[in-house]
């Protein structure tokens, strides 16, 4: 992996376009969520995205020259990642979104790097704990009961949906810092182990989804919202995505290209307000500006003159295996 590049190194035209569309289309993955649960169980939502997901990375590793990996060893790490990078959160959320607005999912997605930090603390150390980035876990913590507004009561489907769109972002937290300590020094390009761990999170869904939710429906009886929704979040918000995000390391910067987390919240709260006139409530935002803003501290991006790269950043659509070589 080349080493990280000084944001001011690369010229603010050359990343800035990819960064923002990236951003936009990690954000707008939740308003298609919320518009595929409406006709398809979650588990066959996620199936189908996955799958397309894995198609578009499939031939994006053919027209690159690269392969698989061929080690036993890397696809049992992988059957690890698959699971809680991708089949469990996925699913989560759309569990998540039958319950609470599209918004607000990509809110609580916010959360995942402030969950990375404990369990790379204390389960896989692969990281320290600061008096910083303690501080930081504190302020988050503070944020994630001002969104769930705790003084108002709990229960309700309301609530239990906020409590899936959160699991979904533990399953992040555990996916991160696993595939940090186990894969992160493997030869192959994240291409290679991100299409590996799209095809075998396919693979769990094609066993799991039949028995606990029937047969998945067949597309043609799809409405063309929820078609065009399950390619956007494959093909787009898998494929596409993940070519723009490697694009953005090279030429940003991890540490640059990391910090797109901070706006996708954004994104997902003005496009579900402008498509589906979503609405929070006024503790829902405050939430969200004090988590994000003890992830900032926690990465050392305040109160720091250079920042530092983030443990790791989790999008709701795109694997989560860093890119470990370059293509």
């Amino acid at each position: 992996m080349k080493p990280d590049t000084a944001p001011d190194r690369a010229a603010l035209r050359s990343w800035l376009p990819g960064f923002l569309a990236l951003a936009a289309i990690w954000g707008s993955s939740f308003l298609f969520i919320k518009v595929g649960v409406e006709e398809l169980h979650p588990l066959h939502l996620t199936l189908y995205r996955v799958a397309t997901g894995a198609l578009t990375l499939v031939v994006v590793l053919a027209l690159l020259r690269d392969r698989l990996p061929r080690e036993p060893r890397i696809w049992a790490h992988l059957v690890v990642v698959g699971a809680f990078g991708v089949a469990i959160p996925f699913t989560l959320f759309g569990y998540g979104e039958q319950r609470v607005e599209s918004m607000l999912a990509g809110i609580w997605n916010a959360t995942t790097p402030l969950i990375v930090l404990p369990l790379a603390v204390l389960v896989f150390r692969t990281e320290r704990l600061t008096t910083r980035r303690a501080v930081g876990l504190g302020l988050g913590f503070v944020g994630v009961l001002v969104v769930l507004g705790v003084w108002e009561g709990v229960g309700g489907a309301h609530f239990t949906g906020q409590l899936m769109c959160f699991g979904a972002a533990a399953c992040y937290g555990v996916a991160i810092p696993y595939q940090k300590k186990f894969l992160a020094g493997s030869a192959h390009s994240g291409l290679s182990l991100s299409t590996a761990q799209l095809l075998v999170a396919a693979l769990q869904l094609a066993v799991v989804a039949p028995l606990a939710a029937g047969a998945p429906p067949v597309p043609t009886g799809l409405s063309a919202e929820v078609v065009g929704s399950v390619l956007a979040l494959g093909a787009l918000g898998t494929g596409l995505a993940f070519v723009i995000h490697m694009r953005n390391i090279r030429v940003a910067g991890a540490s640059t290209a990391s910090t797109v987390t901070y706006l996708i919240p954004i994104f997902a709260v003005l496009i579900g307000a402008a498509v589906l006139g979503e609405r929070l409530n006024w503790h829902q935002p405050v939430g969200a500006l004090i988590v994000l803003l003890g992830v900032a501290v926690a990465q050392g991006l305040v109160g720091r003159r250079r920042p530092r790269a983030v443990v790791g950043v989790a999008a709701p659509a795109v694997p989560t295996v860093e890119p470990v070589s370059r293509r």
